[in-house]
């Protein structure tokens, strides 16, 4: 096992204590493995099902010391681009982004194609709000090889320096200095 994928988080809690979990067994087995967090976003208010915003969200797992967070499933990448970027901004970690291929249309299939999905995350490493991209929901190997090569030579994103502060979350979050 190289790493663990806490994903598709829709409810803060529940992921809280998927890492409560995690970090148990590795207390237990004394050793500590990247651990991955990707949120979904389920709408255009940009929440979580549960109701938290993103930043809300950073801030309930960043003690977990994630190696990556980001952003998966639900909407198409256009529509997740504000979200994508806020993270991108608060991040202490890698960021990563793997979208469904559009939304799911009345047959249950996905209308993106693999070019529209390539601009999109390509746009996104371009803005150096990605570390890892990839695909969800509806992404097939024409999508996955596509966006690769979109995003191939792109410089990394560097993760945001550690600013001290009392941060907390609720619905909103709150940083006090």
């Amino acid at each position: 096992m190289d790493t663990l994928l806490v994903e598709t988080i829709f409810d803060t809690l529940n992921a809280k204590a998927a890492l409560f979990a995690i970090e148990c067994v590795f207390d237990e087995a004394g050793v500590r493995l990247p651990v991955m967090i990707s949120v979904t976003v389920t709408d255009a208010s940009g929440r979580t099902l549960s109701g938290q915003t993103i930043g809300a969200f950073y801030h309930s797992i960043r003690h977990a010391r994630p190696f990556s967070v980001g952003i998966n499933c639900a909407l198409g990448g256009a529509a997740m681009r504000p979200y994508v970027e806020e993270l991108a901004a608060l991040a202490e970690c890698y960021t990563t982004c793997y979208p469904n291929a559009g939304l799911p249309n009345a047959f249950g299939g996905y209308d993106e194609t693999p070019a529209d999905m390539a601009a999109v995350l390509g746009d996104f490493a371009a803005a150096g709000f990605v570390n890892l991209v990839g695909g969800c929901c509806g992404s097939t190997p024409a999508h996955i090889a596509a966006i690769a090569a979109a995003v191939k030579g792109r410089t990394p994103r560097a993760p945001a320096p550690h600013a001290p502060g009392l941060r907390l979350s609720g619905l909103e979050p709150l940083t006090v200095p």
